[in-house]
């Protein structure tokens, strides 16, 4: 192997290290705790060595989110793009968004339940041209084709799109954060 795709590797492989403390520490401190000799403390290295890989810690999140959503439009794809109907593959795709939050919680908390919006030294995670837009786009492009197929006549796409992520994001987040609540069969619910 050349020295410089070894480099590459190693390079890449610390950033993740990076990523998913920083990640863990979001989730359970919140943004506004942690700070990046924390999150160098996690991984240890030093906090000037963070910096080598991201601007600041703002940076960090918005790349934590833009990898999470880039991971769970690839997960939701490989499930729905097995459909020819397209509410089977609506469907799918929130089978597997369900899934996905469930299998990657801190992930999900940072990017969807917990990101800093509130404070004066929030970062600004931009939504145009970010994979948090492709990724609702996606949701949109599902229901409009069930619309094209006349699956769901007489919708509107946007509305539609938004009050179905409401849903599957509640139950998400609910079955992230209230684990101990006596649900109704889990299964059930993901499938209803």
């Amino acid at each position: 192997m050349p020295p410089n795709d070894r480099r590459a590797r190693h390079k890449e492989q610390i950033r993740r290290e990076i990523l998913v403390a920083a990640g863990e520490l979001f989730a359970q401190e919140g943004y506004e705790s942690v700070s990046v000799r924390r999150i160098a403390e996690r991984v240890e290295y030093s906090p000037a060595a963070i910096y080598l890989y991201f601007t600041d810690k703002a940076d960090l999140l918005n790349q934590l989110c833009e990898e999470t959503f880039a991971e769970l439009i690839e997960h939701i794809h490989a499930y729905k793009d097995r459909q020819t109907d397209p509410l089977d593959g609506l469907l799918l795709g929130t089978r597997a968004y369900i899934e996905y939050g469930l299998s990657h919680p801190a992930q999900y908390i940072v990017t969807f339940i917990s990101p800093p919006t509130h404070s004066a030294d929030a970062p600004d995670i931009p939504f145009e041209g970010s994979m948090g837009q492709r990724c609702f786009q996606g949701l949109e492009e599902a229901i409009q084709a069930c619309l094209d197929s006349s699956t769901a006549p007489g919708i509107d796409v946007k509305t539609t799109a938004c009050t179905w992520w409401a849903a599957i994001h509640g139950l998400t987040s609910l079955l992230i954060a209230h684990e101990q609540f006596p649900w109704a069969d889990r299964e059930e619910m993901i499938e209803n």
